[in-house]
């Protein structure tokens, strides 16, 4: 049999976790699809996928084989794309990692213009918030919202557009312990901290360049910012989270601004990626179009009024 065909055959099997789906992608019957994949394990003398009667999955060596096998598939449809100059429609699924707070109405419109446009590529996106292996766990990228010089030397960094933190109570915690009017009067205030802000009760005050710093008492210290979202609803302290995090928040009167305009800090969102000869269609128009809508003029949401 074709090896070739086979790889294409089993890489599809493995994004959609079923013969029958790859069958149907392929034009291909779920027989000829198995012999594909029986002929790769046969030759490589392991097994590729774990098989149930309602599951598919990928062994471990399978995820490696995996990992490796899409890249050269993706670098030759580039290479013969550019050899014939003609333009191949990206399709697939694109794995992404990204930050909790991707969970949002505003990344959701994105994701939606994204798939009116090309509705061939799907989204498997993990929310866990944890730093991934891109490689070794077979993502195609991920969004990481991280100054420069963090940034780990050997993977690629596109930046997409600015991320803007303010820092939020609701009304209701407002009412009960006092609006403050300086920074100094964040004394003692109860703080839902992301874990990324470090463990110390004193802490520099974001976006204040190190000058100024004060005592909070930690409520919550998470990685999620969802959780500490919620908790901030809940009149359980102040938090520092995303502008659109909290927009709808904002808009309905929940959250509210706490020193407005004083200490704002911003940091960058970068699509960060392996370092490849050939980038992949579905990554390419992925990080373009994230870049584009990055330009646009709500990009950080800084709408007046709110």
């Amino acid at each position: 049999m074709d090896r070739m065909t086979s790889l294409r055959v089993f890489c599809a099997v493995a994004e959609l976790k079923s013969f029958s789906g790859a069958g149907r992608r392929l034009g291909l019957s779920p027989a000829m699809v198995s012999k594909h994949v029986l002929h790769l394990e046969s030759r490589l003398g392991n097994r590729l996928l774990n098989r149930t009667s309602r599951h598919v999955s990928l062994t471990e060596t399978g995820m490696l084989y995996f990992n490796q096998a899409r890249q050269i598939l993706d670098g030759l449809d580039e290479v013969e794309a550019a050899i014939s100059n003609t333009v191949i429609s990206p399709r697939g699924t694109l794995r992404l990692s990204a930050p909790v707070w991707i969970a949002s109405p505003y990344f959701v419109e994105k994701f939606e213009r994204f798939n009116q446009r090309f509705p061939n590529i799907s989204l498997d996106i993990d929310l866990s918030g944890r730093i991934v292996n891109l490689v070794d766990e077979g993502f195609d990228l991920a969004l990481r919202a991280t100054s420069s010089e963090r940034l780990d030397p050997g993977i690629v960094a596109r930046p997409l557009m600015p991320v803007e933190f303010n820092l939020l109570a609701s009304p209701g915690y407002l009412d009960r312990t006092g609006r403050p009017q300086r920074i100094e009067d964040l004394q003692g205030h109860a703080l839902l901290r992301f874990s990324g802000m470090g463990t110390d009760d004193e802490f520099s005050i974001p976006g204040t360049g190190g000058r100024d710093k004060v005592k909070m008492r930690t409520v919550i210290r998470s990685e999620n910012e969802t959780i500490l979202h919620l908790a901030a609803l809940q009149g359980m302290g102040l938090v520092f989270l995303p502008k659109w995090m909290a927009l709808s928040d904002l808009e309905a009167g929940r959250l509210e601004f706490v020193l407005p305009g004083q200490f704002p800090f911003s940091t960058t969102l970068y699509a960060v990626y392996p370092s490849r000869k050939y980038l992949s269609g579905k990554v390419r128009v992925f990080i373009d179009f994230m870049t584009a809508e990055g330009r646009s003029k709500d990009a950080a949401l800084g709408r007046e009024g709110l």
